[in-house]
């Protein structure tokens, strides 16, 4: 998948969501698998609830697609509703039974911050000359040129994620998941931050024999 660029202003898209660093989010388990649980899963509803819409679908977007690899039949909420769909429980409720899942995969953010720094941008410049009537004498003229500072946003960031079993209506399983990266606010928000969370997530469910490779 080649990179994308997704620009919506990052206090909009956090305002419920998001991240990751390039090394990916460090990850703990905040609840093991339940012995008496009904795992591996073959059919998994992905549901991620943060305030915009567009991430919570870039989220189960990446998601879907690492369990669909695995041979996982998966499907991702905000493919069976839209933006004035009610976010309640009835609704998953509904999509669950529309889709035969056996399990319900719930990611949400839990806890957010952020700190702003002006940063100088490095000044380009460029040079003239020409020579004048003195024997290897120049006139030299240097003109530079020197951007606004940029805004640097250092981002610290925990997703909790958990999966219910359909069957007992439970949860059976639960991790956290740690994101600290920085950015510049002009450029926008890397469309990778949400390709590590879905990674880091499924290697996790795959860890703890929620799902095997069919």
């Amino acid at each position: 998948m080649s990179p994308r660029i997704f620009r919506s202003p990052l206090p909009a898209i956090f305002a419920l969501l998001v991240s990751a660093c390039s090394t990916g989010p460090q990850v703990v388990v905040s609840q093991p698998l339940l012995e008496e649980a009904d795992a591996p899963y073959d059919n998994i509803l992905v549901v991620a609830l943060f305030s915009s819409f567009d991430a919570r679908r870039y989220l189960e977007e990446e998601t879907v697609e690492r369990l669909k690899a695995l041979g996982i039949s998966a499907v991702r909420s905000t493919s069976l509703m839209d933006t004035r769909t009610p976010v309640v429980a009835q609704t998953f409720i509904d999509m669950v039974d529309e889709t035969g899942a056996d399990a319900l995969l719930l990611t949400q953010l839990t806890s957010y911050g952020a700190q702003q720094e002006a940063v100088d941008t490095r000044p380009e410049a460029t040079v003239n000359y020409w020579p004048t009537y003195y024997y290897n004498v120049f006139a030299v003229e240097l003109t530079e040129y020197v951007e606004p500072p940029r805004l640097q946003i250092a981002h610290s960031l925990v997703l909790a994620t958990q999966l219910y079993s359909v069957a007992t209506r439970e949860p059976v399983w639960g991790i956290e998941s740690i994101s600290n990266f920085v950015e510049i606010e002009e450029d926008g928000l890397k469309y990778s931050v949400f390709e590590d969370e879905a990674e880091a997530i499924v290697r996790q469910m795959r860890r703890a024999g929620l799902v095997e490779i069919r």
